[in-house]
């Protein structure tokens, strides 16, 4: 047995070893901290990671940064859905109105846009760059490292040069978006530079490599100071009018006078379609009468379309997009308006259903519902709804006959009909034409005709040759058909669809007379929301030659351009047409009243024809019986779709049960990429779904308890970074304004493309990114600086902060930053550009992004050379 005095041990100076009789151990500080880069991280390592090889720790830190930037996204997501239901809140604005004792009551935002977007939007979208600047200098002892300000610089160069480059260039060609609100962006702009000039100031001329308690107070302060100036700015305090409107009487609740009493209320009654959450009468019934015409859309698929309208003509904040965008990479619920596979399959791009629909024309809404209705024809799925009821005259190619009858003499012998070709010329179509016997028969009484007649492009008209047979014997008057049909050839078929009248009555008669026209009946029974009423004209005792006659509507207890759309016109019978029609459109205002009529009158006619004994005839239009309950079942079935697409969720029930299914629950609209991103952040759902929901406590609740998780995460991701950096041989600088920067700010740049694309106006893909860019200052360094400054005071020391790597990635973005912004502006008025900051000018729109992104480009390799020392 060895004694403990024969026991040699050496230990070499600065080594983890110790060598005990010729035999070397490790020391167990070393084994737990003292290894490459094990002190790097705040929290982590949790284990010894000593046994690792650097290249597998360092794969491993990447996938772990890469899966926390998910997981930091998908909080951020609650965090902001708390953020909605706070702004969100309104108050009751009380309005005069047509009716005496019904004042017309109004809800009105009590955030303001430029506050709300500069307060909490702001902090919802850089808490990660804020919380992690907070993080690393409170976790350092409060002393200042580089990986937070790296951060908070990194993310504002990526988000005014790489997002506004990506703005530009994804706007579609021969479009342009401009921003509404140039005042609060000229702010928050000005407010940009000054941010970084004043982190200038302070790293290099006041008090060189210091912080100093005053300089973080002033740092601080400015972020109040921004959100007042961008308030009076919103506000018109300035005394320079806008040029554009930008307050809404649904957010801001005062009128602007300019406007006029007659266009606010249009603006009311006609555009605004949620009260309080639920959608208002007034525009579903509006809505209803756009689709009235289409009978074989389902309820189900009408209320579908109201919720997509009614949620896409919104206007959104950035925030609702940033949520999207996260929501589309995770698989999670889309904010977007989803129509089913049925309905999505013709339908296109958004933003060009969004124009149609929001044109405010019937020929905007008819785009979208003939796509919408053909897909449903063709989807295997889908009932077969038959023949759109309105053709498509720009798509395909109309065929049909000139009238619905004719009557000849028997012994005519041969006779042509003409068969019309409206809508599409420029294709080539062809069409079948046989006869149908009636009670006249065929090689009896007429020749059989079954041939194809094919149009050229250009052509409008054909006549195919009849033939009737005179047998010299006396019988009654007989009929047989001619009808038109697509070939059975589904090449043959592609541009080409039948008319209205598809079918014509030949009548085979003895007389030669010209006839007398006349009413069929003395009074015609239609529905308000029939569309048009179609009142038949028939010509009797005689066919031959043209005639013509005149019709005018009489109001009586219907009152034309009320309740229909009256007038008078010329009907025109051909050779040997006995039948034609007055269309009549009737207005469906949707309002219960008594049964209303008109009339209409025959008078004088022409080529030798008279006026038959039913001359005027009475139509009496009639209320729908079931319309209330219609009208209700469509007002429940569309709050439900649109409840469904509220970025904040009101109880566990509904948060847990989204984190649970892929796409929210919508499986049907579920990609292939939404399972896979659903399987891979499966467990941030869960774990965040525990989250209290924004539904309770007003939203703050939510508010803190995310904002407490996202800093939790924060931390980890620092300690990744940091440790990922070191392995590979990064600094925290060039580190944080690469892969943290860049995984902070992807769900930005999806967001603000996704805005860019859909929005009116350029605000909410660029406009709030000088405003967030200077929040991140005045918050993310101010905040961290101020607590440190004021513990080192205490304690007697000073809050050294080194100038040399965050000074000049500073100075460099700067600059960078004030010709960017100066782009900006001249794109918006020279005239090279479209004079407009978003698209305009194709080939400028790509010139202007490439420059942009060379500025990032400046940014990253200047910076990244200084901190190795080549500057």
């Amino acid at each position: 047995m060895t004694s403990l005095d024969d026991v040699i041990i050496i230990q070499e100076p600065n080594s983890s070893y110790l060598t005990v009789n010729n035999v070397s151990y490790v020391q167990e500080s070393y084994v737990h901290k003292g290894y490459t880069c094990s002190g790097e991280g705040l929290l982590l390592p949790i284990i010894s990671e000593y046994t690792w090889s650097e290249g597998a720790r360092a794969f491993l830190y990447l996938v772990g940064l890469l899966y926390c930037f998910m997981g930091v996204a998908i909080i951020a997501d609650i965090f902001m859905g708390a953020i909605e239901k706070i702004t969100s809140k309104t108050r009751k604005v009380y309005l005069t109105s047509e009716k005496e004792d019904e004042p017309e009551v109004i809800e009105v935002r009590i955030w303001s846009d430029a506050v709300a977007n500069l307060t909490l939007m702001a902090l919802g979208s850089s808490a990660p760059e804020i919380l992690l600047s907070v993080i690393e200098v409170i976790g350092n002892d409060f002393e200042a490292k580089d990986l937070g300000p790296g951060t908070i610089v990194g993310s504002a160069a990526f988000n005014l040069f790489v997002i506004s480059a990506v703005c530009v260039m994804s706007i579609p060609n021969g479009e342009e978006r401009r921003i509404r609100d140039l005042k609060v962006f000229l702010v928050t702009a000005v407010f940009s530079v000054v941010a970084y000039l004043w982190l200038l100031i302070i790293l290099m001329v006041t008090s060189p490599e210091e912080v100093e308690v005053w300089e973080a107070v002033v740092t601080f302060l400015l972020f109040p100071l921004l959100v007042l100036l961008a308030w009076l700015a919103e506000r018109n305090f300035c005394g320079v009018p806008n040029k554009t409107d930008t307050s809404k009487q649904i957010e801001l609740g005062n009128f602007q006078t300019a406007v006029g009493e007659a266009n606010a209320d249009k603006l009311l009654k006609e555009k605004q379609y949620f009260r309080d959450g639920r959608l208002d009468r007034d525009g579903l019934v509006a809505f209803i009468k756009e689709v009235k015409n289409y009978p074989g859309l389902t309820d189900e698929d009408a209320a579908v379309l109201a919720a997509s309208k009614l949620v896409e003509s919104q206007s959104h904040s950035r925030m609702w997009y940033r949520v999207g965008a996260v929501r589309n990479m995770t698989g999670g619920r889309k904010t977007q308006p989803q129509l089913s596979t049925k309905l999505k399959e013709r339908s296109k791009d958004r933003k060009k259903t969004l124009i149609m629909l929001e044109d405010g024309t019937n020929q905007g809404v008819d785009k979208y519902l003939h796509s919408v209705y053909s897909a449903m024809n063709e989807h295997p799925e889908a009932p077969t709804l038959g023949d759109v009821p309105k053709v498509m005259p720009h798509q395909n190619a109309i065929i049909d006959f000139h009238a619905a009858s004719c009557a000849v003499m028997e012994n005519i012998g041969k006779f042509e009909v003409a068969i019309i070709r409206s809508g599409r010329t420029d294709n080539e179509v062809n069409v079948r034409v046989e006869t149908i016997d009636g009670t006249a028969t065929e090689d009896q009484d007429y020749i059989p005709i079954n041939q194809v007649i094919t149009f050229g492009p250009g052509e409008t008209e054909k006549l195919i040759e009849v033939e009737i047979i005179n047998d010299n014997q006396w019988e009654p008057d007989e009929e047989f058909f001619l009808k038109i049909s697509l070939l059975y050839n589904a090449e043959k078929r592609q541009g080409v669809q039948l008319g209205r009248i598809s079918i014509m009555e030949i009548t085979i008669l003895n007389d030669d007379e010209p006839g007398m026209v006349m009413f069929q009946k003395r009074g015609f029974l239609v529905k308000e929301s029939i569309g048009k009423a179609i009142i038949p004209v028939v010509r009797k005792n005689g066919a031959d030659g043209e005639i013509t006659v005149k019709w005018r509507s009489i109001d009586k207890t219907a009152i034309s351009g009320r309740d229909f759309e009256g007038g008078e016109g010329v009907l025109v019978f051909k050779h040997t047409e006995i039948e034609q029609n007055i269309e009549i459109p009737i207005i469906d205002d949707m309002t219960p009243e008594k049964d209303e009529h008109f009339e209409i009158e025959l008078f004088d006619p022409t080529g030798g024809a008279k006026l038959g004994q039913i001359n005027r005839t009475a139509v009496t239009i009639t209320n729908d019986d079931d319309f209330n309950n219609v009208l209700a079942n469509m007002m429940i079935m569309t709050n439900a779709n649109v409840h469904a697409l509220q970025v904040h969720h009101e109880t566990y029930l509904s948060q847990i049960k989204d984190a649970l299914n892929v796409n929210g629950g919508d499986i049907e609209n579920a990609t292939g990429m939404d399972y896979v991103m659903h399987f891979l952040t499966f467990g941030w759902k869960i774990i965040f779904s525990l989250v209290p929901p924004p539904g309770i406590l007003g939203g703050w609740l939510c508010f803190f308890v995310s904002l407490g998780a996202i800093g939790l995460l924060t931390a980890i991701i620092g300690d990744l970074a940091a440790t990922f950096g070191c392995l590979v041989g990064l600094k925290n600088s060039v580190t944080a304004i690469t892969f943290v920067a860049l995984g902070t700010s992807l769900p930005d740049t999806f967001a603000s493309k996704t805005a860019a694309v859909q929005e009116k106006y350029a605000d909410n893909a660029v406009g709030n990114v000088t405003g967030s860019n200077s929040v991140n200052v005045f918050l993310g360094l101010g905040a961290p600086w101020l607590i440190a400054a004021i513990v080192n005071k205490i304690r007697g020391k000073v809050f050294f902060v080194p100038a040399g790597n965050l000074g000049f990635s500073v100075g460099v973005f700067t600059g960078l930053c004030i010709l960017c912004i100066g782009l900006l502006l001249l794109r918006r008025f020279l005239g090279v550009f479209g004079k407009a900051e978003l698209g305009g000018n194709v080939p400028m729109k790509y010139v202007s992004g490439a420059i942009m992104i060379s500025f990032w480009l400046i940014y990253v390799l200047c910076t990244s050379f200084q901190a190795y020392g080549y500057f």
